[in-house]
């Protein structure tokens, strides 16, 4: 992208967009191959699912080696449930919030602050999270449905500014002069 493109939801404002339009946004692992269904999408949403499901089993099982080096230290049992109650707790979180960012974008005026105070949270709760791409895309690309919405509204503006702009400005005819009011 040049220093001139502005980035829109519908994609990158270019220059030359009276020729071809708004351009579809990119979606991680899938580009923009979600506009048409093509280049392998059915095949990269199945990789997406088994790839995040299996590192969401990863992530299980290293955890369960952490939970097993608490019970080599013997810290008793309260310690070993609120670290299990706290990885639960962040896992949904963590599910929640990425499950709401395939539906809508965050607030910018909030979203920086709420960004960095969560970042941890996200990070403790990245099985959620890794679930929520599982889930996502047994249905479609993860932020598919977003990213498509605002994707033709863009090209719905775009053709509602294009029609309004037909015919040649300097070709109409000029209003007849009439007396004026006073």
């Amino acid at each position: 992208m040049s220093d001139s493109d502005e980035q829109t939801p519908g994609g990158p404002k270019r220059d030359d967009e009276g020729a071809g339009g708004p351009e579809p946004e990119e979606i991680r692992f899938f580009g923009t191959t979600w506009v048409h269904h093509d280049g392998g999408y059915a095949l990269r949403r199945a990789g997406v699912a088994v790839g995040s499901l299996v590192l969401a089993a990863v992530g299980a099982l290293v955890l369960r080696f952490a939970f097993q080096g608490l019970e080599f230290g013997n810290v008793g049992p309260l310690v070993s449930i609120l670290v299990v109650a706290g990885f639960a707790v962040c896992s949904a979180l963590a599910f929640r919030r990425t499950w709401e960012g395939f539906v809508r974008r965050p607030d910018p005026s909030t979203a920086s602050a709420a960004d960095k105070s969560a970042q941890s949270l996200m990070l403790i709760g990245f099985i959620g999270s890794l679930l929520a791409y599982f889930c996502r895309s047994l249905t479609e690309a993860p932020g598919e449905k977003l990213r498509r919405a605002e994707y033709e509204a863009a090209r719905e503006r775009h053709e509602r500014r294009r029609n309004a702009r037909t015919g040649n400005p300097a070709a109409k005819q000029p209003k007849p002069k009439g007396k004026k009011r006073r």
